[in-house]
């Protein structure tokens, strides 16, 4: 195939003919240039029709006047490159025919420059080498014209000038758009790691501050627990010394003890309140299904909706009414050991033969039945209660 344009193998820019190629050379300094099958783009704005000749053209076009259609016209534009040489024609000098010349000091190599520099050779040591050559009267010889006028030089000097000017023009402008380019990769470059470096810094601030906070919950449930487990240590102490048991370890009474629980048995023993013996209740009932905790809490909410319906609506009596052999009642509080014995506690009667559970209008009483409610949501939400 043809070639249709000429590539420059140093900086890989296509050009349309050889004064383009020669013109490059002078601008860049650059000669190594071959054939090419790929024509030049000859992308055209169907806005102001300005002609592009490659992408990076389109787009600082766009960029500086907003237009952004283009038709590819490339095809209609090319066509084989022609490799001649432009003559210039500016020196050429009309020679007189051979004939005119009557001297042998005329010489007669004078049809091209290298016929005259030959003659010039052969005859430089000719005596008469210095003489002017004899010319005939009547021999005429037409001074030099010029292909071009003065104006016509001048404004092809202008015109090469502007061309090499608007091609200095785009190197710079494309020079300064890579270097923005370059600029720019490096900021967003510079931005990224810097948002990386601290999006690590926030992780590792916040996996800081969870350990923290989970090794304080966990020094806090530490210290609820060893609280609870004082606490619980000294109401069993204390609500066995009001019932006037033995302490559960004889041996971690202190040598005063006795001496002070002797002072203190010389008075009488004040009888557990109800709310005690309630709470009593619920431990022993805990105690005896310690291996079951579904079962104990299941029987603590069901007493406990059994109290609660009782204090909302005293005057409903079924609420205050309980089937004994009720398989649901039996499976939940029945057959647990103090579920029966606890709402006794409460004021509830067995009546007709022991089938019923009852409280009569007039037994109910919303302190002991406030006393229950909070004895029982103690029981269900203490982790501890019934330990020891």
């Amino acid at each position: 195939m043809a070639g249709v344009s000429l590539k420059c193998g140093d900086c890989g820019a296509l050009l349309k003919s050889v004064q383009e190629a020669q013109d490059h050379a002078d601008l860049t300094s650059h000669s190594n240039f071959s054939e090419s099958t790929e024509a030049v783009l000859n992308l055209v704005c169907t806005t102001c029709c300005k002609p592009c000749r490659s992408k990076t053209e389109t787009d600082l076009h766009t960029k500086r006047t907003g237009h952004t259609e283009f038709v590819d016209k490339t095809a209609e534009v090319t066509k084989p490159i022609s490799l001649e040489v432009p003559k210039v024609a500016a020196m050429d000098i009309d020679e007189p025919a051979a004939a005119d010349v009557s001297t042998t000091s005329q010489p007669a190599g004078n049809a091209s420059l290298e016929a005259a520099v030959n003659w010039v050779v052969e005859h430089e040591n000719d005596p008469d080498i210095d003489e002017m050559p004899m010319v005939p009267v009547n021999s005429k010889v037409e001074a030099p014209k010029p292909s071009l006028t003065p104006e016509e030089m001048k404004q092809k000097a202008q015109e090469l000038r502007y061309g090499a000017l608007k091609c200095i023009s785009k190197l710079h402008r494309l020079h300064f758009v890579i270097a923005t380019c370059s600029m720019e990769r490096i900021r967003i470059g510079k931005e990224l790691l810097e948002a990386k470096r601290i999006e690590e810094e926030n992780e590792r601030k916040r996996l800081m501050a969870l350990r923290k906070a989970e090794k304080e919950e966990e020094r806090r449930a530490r210290e609820k627990i060893r609280q609870k487990l004082e606490e619980d240590k000294v109401t069993t102490a204390e609500r066995r010394r009001k019932l006037g048991l033995a302490p559960e370890d004889p041996a971690t009474v202190k040598p005063s003890a006795p001496v002070v629980e002797e002072k203190k048995s010389m008075l009488p023993v004040r009888p557990a309140t109800k709310q005690e013996q309630m709470r009593e209740c619920l431990r022993s009932l805990k105690q005896s299904h310690k291996d079951d905790d579904a079962k104990v809490k299941r029987a603590f909410q069901t007493l406990l909706t059994y109290i609660g319906n009782v204090a909302k609506n005293p005057s409903e009596e079924k609420f205050r009414k309980i089937r004994l052999n009720n398989q649901t009642f039996q499976d939940r509080v029945g057959a647990l050991q103090g579920g029966i014995r606890f709402l006794e506690l409460c004021g509830f009667e067995k009546i007709e033969g022991d089938e019923f559970l009852f409280l009569a209008r007039d037994k109910v009483d919303m302190a002991v039945l406030n006393s229950a409610g909070s004895e029982l949501t103690s029981a269900i939400n203490n982790p501890f209660f019934g330990v020891l």
